[in-house]
């Protein structure tokens, strides 16, 4: 079971699960896939929410990929509640 911070969205867990899928992407290409559906601008200030957080990692050209706490969340190893960000 996953367990998630009051800080997070169901945008989050299928922005981390695609990217757990495709191993890297962007907001633009997430939002076009059947798994996430939502708009990229959405999804564009999640991922910097769940990069704050360290669920992510930005890679270059607003590309991001999982982190190994996001792989770790996903796999129920993780309380992202215990998490503090980075920035705000």
């Amino acid at each position: 079971m996953r367990l998630s911070a009051d800080w997070m969205t169901i945008a989050d867990d299928r922005l981390l699960e695609y990217l757990a899928e495709h191993e890297t992407g962007t907001p633009k290409e997430m939002g076009e896939s059947d798994l996430v559906r939502f708009k990229r601008v959405h999804l564009q200030r999640r991922c910097k929410k769940l990069e704050n957080y360290g669920l992510v990692r930005q890679v270059g050209n607003g590309v991001y990929m999982l982190s190994e706490e996001g792989q770790q969340y996903l796999d129920g190893e993780l309380d992202a509640a215990t998490l503090e960000p980075d920035e705000e």
